[in-house]
């Protein structure tokens, strides 16, 4: 299994100690490889990942410094795609522009990726995450940069039970969808975040929102807002 969190605050600021103890809860669903993402203020991504334990990671890529004003954290246990870097999360686009991590199983990878290869983009390694990515980044080019409508798109293009958390970097909002696997959301002071599991929320904030399948999920550090995608 996987797990994934996602953070954005209201001021920039050292995520790397927050992104680690999230992951350090997320830790007892098992994993092989873990990875950290923060965008600063002015839109820079400073992605660090890495196969082995959440401490040695950590402590060999430094996770401690990493700031910014939204953070992902994700936790990888391998399915598709070896334990590599490559295959290690959170991913980016082809361009860099959009970096994100996901839960679970997209059980139609092989043929997206194929479908991504065909058209152009740039496919860095063999994961379902970063299948979900380019799911999205392909819409995004077609739609004139609508983010809501690209994910709506590739909640349909997706097949199997997954959940995602992904960011562009001149968006100031974190951007989520669930369907089949867990994803709760939840406000606090300044921030707002979003997990698969509970637990690496509760330190940071009783205000709980639960998420459903079909249900995109829309964070800003004062809100939480929820789309349908049918709709």
């Amino acid at each position: 299994m996987c797990g994934i969190f996602g953070i954005i605050t209201n001021v920039e600021t050292a995520l790397g100690p927050t992104l680690f103890q999230a992951g350090k809860r997320l830790a007892y669903r098992g994993y092989d490889s873990v990875g950290c993402a923060t965008v600063a203020a002015d839109g820079s991504i400073d992605l660090r990942k890495g196969v082995g334990r959440l401490d040695d990671v950590s402590a060999r890529l430094d996770f401690a410094s990493m700031r910014g004003c939204r953070g992902i954290t994700q936790l990888r246990w391998a399915t598709f795609g070896a334990p590599s870097y490559e295959n290690a999360q959170p991913h980016l686009d082809s361009d860099g522009d959009l970096v994100g991590a996901h839960n679970g199983n997209v059980v139609n990878n092989v043929q997206m990726r194929e479908l991504f290869l065909r058209e152009g983009l740039t496919v860095r390694g063999t994961n379902d995450g970063e299948t979900c990515i380019h799911a999205v980044e392909r819409h995004l080019d077609r739609n004139g940069g609508d983010m809501v409508a690209a994910i709506c798109a590739a909640y349909d293009d997706l097949e199997g039970d997954y959940a995602f958390l992904i960011t562009h970097r001149d968006e100031e909002r974190l951007y989520a969808i669930k369907k089949g696997s867990g994803l709760v959301a939840g406000r606090g002071e300044g921030m707002s975040v979003i997990s698969s599991d509970l637990p690496s929320l509760l330190p940071l904030t009783r205000r709980i929102v639960r998420v459903y399948d079909g249900e995109i999920v829309v964070l800003t550090p004062d809100s939480v807002e929820l789309y349908s995608v049918q709709d």
